[in-house]
């Protein structure tokens, strides 16, 4: 047990403590939380070094998932990388693992992340603009071309048509003769952070969550490496919330997940060891490291308690972390490279088992070739030349970390509780909760931004007067004419027939509670596109416009 201090040294120095001239206003984190002047052993009078704090890789995991963590083996860097087409996004991914990267993670355009075909009115100007443009199983197959799928994990930041493109996925391996129980990798497959935040809905919430649930089940049964869903506090974060809020939504996001799966029968050991997670990794090094111990914790203990899981790696959260574009401001945006080494720092201190550190110009543009470099350049000097991977948890047993960890897990405990309230997820979701607590903590860390209570280098401090404009990555508009051509070429080439039929049976399917993988592989094989699959669901699941009544 944690002691209690009561010395002449801490009389002596609450007397100068008090005495000495203090800031104009009381220092907070990025979240506005109140920071005391010292933590002692008084802020933990009921700390159990053995319970509370174990030993990593033992529950409750306060202090990392892997006994040796980093000692043993590093993180996977995986920088986020699209655009253009496939062949483009196909050279940056070979340019980046040729610079040193340990993992590849797809960022994908916005008509396909909305389900969109390239050729659809909706998508003029938007093809391959922000990320890669993926229409069908063909490109699909030369996104990957050269690439050994056995030896390199893949992740797929996709929401909505995530279950189509896992379809395409799976069937460019089996085209290329890899065996779907050696493929590792996550696709982000979480559906109601877009509902609380970033918005790429299609679907209504309850047939939404049901195809998460169906890619969660046949990669159970048929790709037991494969993450089958990144639940993602990221995009939460970025929309403003505080970490506590990143931390509980996240975390009541995951466990309607699992009870969605185990109403549709399926065991808690069958598929928890495969949920992963996604945080943000934002400026305040100490709360950022917080919640992820915070949110370590809280998963085991629900796991082994609530579910009644018995694999020790189902009660593992294991999470990768991107630092924070929110954070990146457009003034001086070499000084991003300096923000994003700060908040890497957090998430491997927190112990992140992968991590992708944003580019300086990535406020302004896709990276370039320059950029990413630098950015992947951050990772490796953090990893090789700092020293935080030479012991397990440097920070554990600090009273301040361990004070905040606490906090941040009271914090969400308390919104599960209203969560609950409520009616649960779907219910607390359809009554715009989430949007408007986010949308409150973001005025107020907008506010504070404004009076200068908080200060961001370059913008409301220490601004550069005169600035250089920095160069920028350009795409090729006629990336989109070509996109459109290539896809005009497939149509016109494939069997017709064969693509109606899987179309119609999709819908049949769709009608019921059936796995909607096993068709939509068949779809894929049959050359039908991302827009014609959701046009097909949406004839039975129709279109979200409940955003309407927020």
């Amino acid at each position: 047990m944690a002691t209690v201090t009561d010395t002449a040294a801490q009389d002596r120095w609450e007397k100068e403590n008090a005495a000495a001239p203090t800031r104009k206003e009381p220092p907070t984190t990025v979240s506005s939380v109140p920071i005391e002047a010292l933590y002692t052993p008084d802020a933990l009078r009921d700390f159990d070094p053995d319970t509370d704090l174990g030993y990593p890789g033992q529950y409750p995991f306060t202090r990392g998932v892997h006994a040796s963590m980093y000692r043993s083996r590093l993180w996977t860097m995986r920088q986020f990388a699209g655009f253009g087409s496939a062949q483009q996004t196909n050279e940056r991914f070979k340019f980046l693992l040729e610079k040193g990267q340990t993992g590849l993670s797809t960022a994908f355009d916005l008509p396909t992340l909305m389900g969109l075909d390239s050729d659809d009115p909706r998508s003029l100007g938007e093809v391959g603009r922000l990320g890669v443009a993926v229409d069908s199983l063909d490109d699909m197959l030369v996104l990957f071309d050269g690439i050994n799928l056995a030896d390199v994990s893949v992740s797929m930041t996709i929401n909505a048509p995530a279950i189509i493109v896992m379809a395409y996925f799976l069937a460019g391996a089996k085209r290329r003769g890899v065996d779907w129980k050696l493929l590792r990798g996550t696709i982000q497959n979480d559906i109601l952070k877009e509902f609380h935040a970033q918005n790429e809905i299609v679907f209504p919430p309850e047939p939404s969550v049901r195809l998460v649930c169906d890619v969660i089940e046949f990669c159970a049964q048929k790709v037991p490496q494969w993450n089958t869903v990144s639940i993602s506090g990221y995009h939460i974060r970025e929309a403003g919330s505080t970490a506590a809020q990143e931390l509980a939504f996240t975390l009541a996001d995951g466990l309607h997940y699992v009870d969605m799966c185990l109403e549709r029968g399926m065991r808690i050991d069958d598929f928890a060891p495969r949920l992963s997670f996604f945080f943000n990794a934002h400026n305040d090094v100490f709360e950022e490291l917080a919640k992820y111990r915070a949110a370590r914790v809280l998963w085991a203990e629900m796991m082994r308690d609530r579910y009644g899981a018995k694999k020790e790696a189902s009660w593992k959260l294991r999470f990768h972390a991107q630092t924070a574009g929110c954070s990146l401001q457009d003034k001086q945006p070499e000084v991003n490279l300096i923000r994003v080494a700060y908040q890497a720092l957090a998430a491997v201190l927190g112990g992140c088992q992968s991590l992708h550190t944003n580019s300086m110009d990535e406020t302004l543009a896709l990276p370039s070739e320059h950029a990413v470099t630098l950015a992947l350049r951050t990772q490796q000097v953090l990893a090789y030349e700092t020293g935080v991977t030479n012991t397990v948890d440097p920070l554990g047993g600090s009273y301040f970390v361990e004070t905040l960890t606490r906090q941040m897990m009271d914090d969400a405990r308390k919104y599960f509780e209203q969560i609950e309230q409520k009616g649960g997820m779907i219910a607390a979701l359809e009554a715009g909760f989430f949007r408007r607590e986010i949308a409150d903590a973001a005025f107020v860390y907008q506010r504070e931004i404004d009076a200068k209570r908080k200060l961001i280098v370059g913008v409301n401090a220490f601004v550069e007067k005169d600035e250089k404009p920095m160069d920028t990555l350009q795409v090729d508009l006629a990336v989109e004419a070509e996109q459109i051509a290539r896809l005009k070429r497939l149509k016109g080439r494939r069997d017709s027939e064969r693509v109606a039929r899987a179309l119609n049976e999709i819908k049949k399917v769709a009608a019921t509670k059936a796995n909607l993988m096993p068709l939509l592989l068949e779809a894929a094989e049959a050359h039908c596109t991302v827009g014609e699959i959701m046009n097909a669901l949406a004839e039975v699941f129709g279109r979200y416009d409940g955003a309407a009544k927020w």
